[in-house]
This record gives structure tokens, sequence and C-alpha cells, in this order.
């Protein structure tokens, strides 16, 4: 009984960790899962590990506040950092959104909260099925059990004054810009043809209104064109996997120390 007691401080460390970091990866945060059960999911996911860390036994003092707050802040890293990527699908479906014309046309997402384009609210459900199928929702719980393994609960080594954390963080959003531009500039480029063509047909036969057939020939091309170039996007999407792997541990040997 008394050594369960003693194991209180160090499960509830981990389980502040973990929690923080459902809080905020992808699919384990969404809102449309209940926060009853995404506690309750923490708390055993968080029993499992500490069961398996042998983590040491860790006084109530003045230091323990502490570790919370960097059980917290290390949770928040590795969770912000692989969503960052993700993100890069929204950013794509605007691109594609302000060229054909659905740009005034966001839709609210239940799940984040916020409003999104269209095409980039397509896109992101098929990217999270997609992840889905390839069993990335086990690499994020595996990536939060292996962040022990670089940031134990009782080490100091983590910090952010040395600029390597924001480097990080800047170096994954060039990143997710990079991928979203991947992604929309097949079909942005096609739609920039059809406005150059839509110019000249405009110059040399004024009598066509250009106005009133532009919009329903951009939508027209931009449907064919994302249905030829989904599965490269989806290859797009495999690759945004390996670099959610490669950047969240990145970041738990930065905040390890390592």
């Amino acid at each position: 009984m008394e050594e369960f007691v003693n194991s209180i401080p160090a499960f509830l460390l981990v389980l502040v960790r973990v929690t923080a970091f459902m809080a905020t990866v992808p699919i384990f945060s969404y809102r449309n899962i209940p926060i009853i059960h995404k506690i309750g999911f923490s708390a055993v996911f968080s029993f499992f590990i500490h069961t398996t860390l042998e983590a040491p036994m860790i006084a109530l003092d003045g230091e323990y506040i502490l570790l919370l707050m960097k059980e917290l802040m290390i949770g928040l890293s590795i969770g912000f950092i692989a969503s960052i990527l993700l993100y890069g699908l929204q950013v794509a479906g605007g691109f594609i959104d302000l060229q054909m014309g659905f740009a005034i046309a966001n839709v609210f997402d239940p799940q984040t909260g916020i409003q999104t384009p269209l095409i980039g609210r397509f896109l992101y459900i098929f990217a999270i099925l997609f992840l889905l199928t390839i069993d990335a929702h086990h690499m994020f719980l595996n990536g939060i059990y292996q962040s022990y393994q670089f940031a134990p609960i009782d080490r100091w080594a983590f910090l952010f004054g040395d600029g390597n954390v924001a480097r990080l963080v800047a170096d994954t959003v060039v990143k997710m810009f990079y991928i979203a531009f991947q992604m929309a500039i097949p079909v942005v480029g096609c739609l920039f043809l059809v406005d150059l063509a839509l110019g000249i047909i405009s110059r040399t036969v004024p009598q066509v209104n250009v106005f009133i057939v532009g919009l329903p020939l951009k939508i027209l091309v931009s449907f064919i064109l994302l249905m030829l170039v989904i599965p490269g996007i989806f290859q797009l999407v495999g690759s945004l996997n390996i670099e959610m792997q490669e950047s969240m541990r990145k970041m738990m040997r930065l905040l390890g120390g390592q």
C-alpha cells in the first residue's frame, strides 16, 4: 500500500504529459470525441506507461510543481509539432478554393471549431481516413511512449532558451507550406491557364460574357483535376506521415537535451 501511494506523484506526471499530448495531437484532439472518453483513455494509457517505465519515487515538494509544468510543455510540444504538418492539407485546399471561386464559402469545422475552406475540409477528412488505415494513430501513441526514453519524468534537460525548438517549429511550418504547395500546384496551375484562356477570349470575342461562363467552367475543370490528382495527393499524405514521425522524434531529442 505504501509503495502504491509513493508511486502516485510519478503517475500524475505521466498523466499530465499524456493528457497534454492528447489535447493537441491530430485524431485524438477532435471535439467530436467526448471529453470524458479522452480523460479515461489518457488515464488508462498513462497507467500502462507508468507500469512499464519503472519510474523513480518523486517527492511532493516545490520542485514537483515545476516537474508538472515541464511535463505539460513536453506533451503540448510533441502534439503540436505533429499537428502542424497535417494543417498543410487545409492550406492546400485554401489555395485551390481561392482559384476556383470557393474562397467565400467556408464551412464550420466542428472538430477544430474554426472556419475551413471547402476543398481543404474535403482533403483533410480523406487524409484522416487514410492515416487511420495506415495505423497513424498507433504511431502517435508509440511516439508519446518513446518520448520517455528521450525526456524522462525526473530529468531537467529540457530548455526552450537555446532557440533549437523555435527553429524546429519554423522548419516544420516551412515544410507544411511546401507540402501544401505541392498538393495545390497541379490544380492551381491549370486554373491559371483557364484564367489566361478566358482573358484571351474576352479580348478576341467581346460578345462572350466571361464573368458568367468563367466561374462554372473553373469549377468543372477543378473537379476534373481533383479526380485526377487525388492519387498523387494521397502519396504526399504518406510522405506527410513520415515527416510527422521525424518531426516528433526531433522534438523529443531537443526536449531531452540531446
